[in-house]
């Protein structure tokens, strides 16, 4: 009989797995819901005030025989995630971690794994829109497989936007460019990355260049919105990391299909595309992924992180009792 399970905290995720290593898990986890093997649990999503959030997402993969839930709470004030791993064909207990490493390791590799699939070959250009705590392992994300020549960066303080600057030249060999202004940021931009908290949408169809790949990571809160609806009108392919979650917490995609003006149908599951080895039209105007969050991203980095736990004994002990009784007055 089991006996214990693991417990991780964020230096050992952060010691286990690497963001290479996570573009590589979650394309293999992609593949898998892609294919039927994987399912994906709708998030559960409740508001509290002022300006926080609580969150669970739940996943399982049915050859790996894993399933389980990341559990957070994210307010101004601070945010916390856990992930509890379970083995599912016994209902064992294998590991509760820490997980805010865990997601932007996630965040950050689905956007790489959406460049991967959606972008020009040869695109070696990026703007990244904003300067917040996800930016830099975004860059890092689309770096692993678009090699890049030219970061350019906008975000509304100059003083933050300029500390980021730094930050970027001292960890990629890539020119990096700080634009004054939002418009000077898209000239040239092959791929654009957007992660605000933006409440207001700011980027607009007019201001991207033909061709270009777009990531609009930040806003995931049906409150929040990044680009405006004319964006919509040039996509030639959209795909996103799970439909049901863009339905119901995406403002940006709910306001353009719940109104009529587009199909349903065109918003593609990212696994869908992986595993289909699919491609954009080669006449594409811009192509669009939308990252909502979801189960089987957290869960790829989960299990791969449990797995190379094991293997290097890292970890506390949690002891496991098969039951107790109740009691009653």
């Amino acid at each position: 009989m089991q006996s214990s399970a693991i417990w991780l905290s964020e230096d050992n995720v952060a010691s286990l797995v690497s963001l290479n290593d996570t573009v590589s898990e979650l394309e293999k986890g992609m593949r898998a819901l892609g294919e039927g093997k994987g399912v994906n649990i709708p998030k559960a999503l409740g508001t509290l005030a002022p300006a926080g959030s609580m969150h669970s997402l739940g996943s399982a993969l049915f050859e790996a025989g894993v399933c389980g839930y990341k559990n957070w709470i994210n307010t101004p004030a601070g945010a916390k995630a856990v992930f509890i791993l379970f083995e599912a064909n016994e209902g064992k207990l294998l590991a509760m971690m820490e997980a805010n490493v865990l997601g932007q390791l996630r965040t950050s590799a689905m956007t790489g794994l959406g460049t991967k699939w959606l972008s020009p070959a040869a695109a070696d250009d990026m703007a990244v829109i904003g300067s917040g705590r996800q930016a830099l392992a975004q860059i890092a994300a689309v770096n692993i497989v678009r090699p890049l020549k030219t970061i350019r960066i906008w975000s509304p303080t100059a003083e933050k936007r300029r500390q980021f600057c730094e930050q970027v030249r001292a960890a990629f060999p890539a020119q990096v460019i700080e634009a004054s202004t939002l418009e000077e940021a898209l000239d040239g931009a092959q791929i654009v990355t957007t992660v605000t908290r933006a409440a207001e949408p700011f980027l607009k169809a007019d201001m991207l260049g033909k061709g270009i790949h777009l990531n609009a990571v930040g806003a995931i809160l049906p409150a929040n919105a990044e680009f405006y609806q004319d964006v919509f009108s040039r996509v030639g392919m959209i795909a996103v990391d799970d439909v049901t979650n863009t339905r119901k917490a995406s403002r940006e995609f709910i306001d353009y299909f719940e109104n009529g003006e587009g199909d349903w149908a065109q918003v593609r599951p990212l696994g869908d595309i992986i595993a289909n080895n699919e491609r954009p039209p080669e006449n594409s105007d811009i192509t669009l992924f939308k990252s909502m969050g979801m189960g089987i991203s957290d869960l790829s980095v989960a299990a791969l992180a449990y797995q190379r736990a094991v293997q290097a004994g890292v970890g506390m002990d949690i002891p496991l009792v098969p039951g107790a009784a109740i009691r009653w007055n």
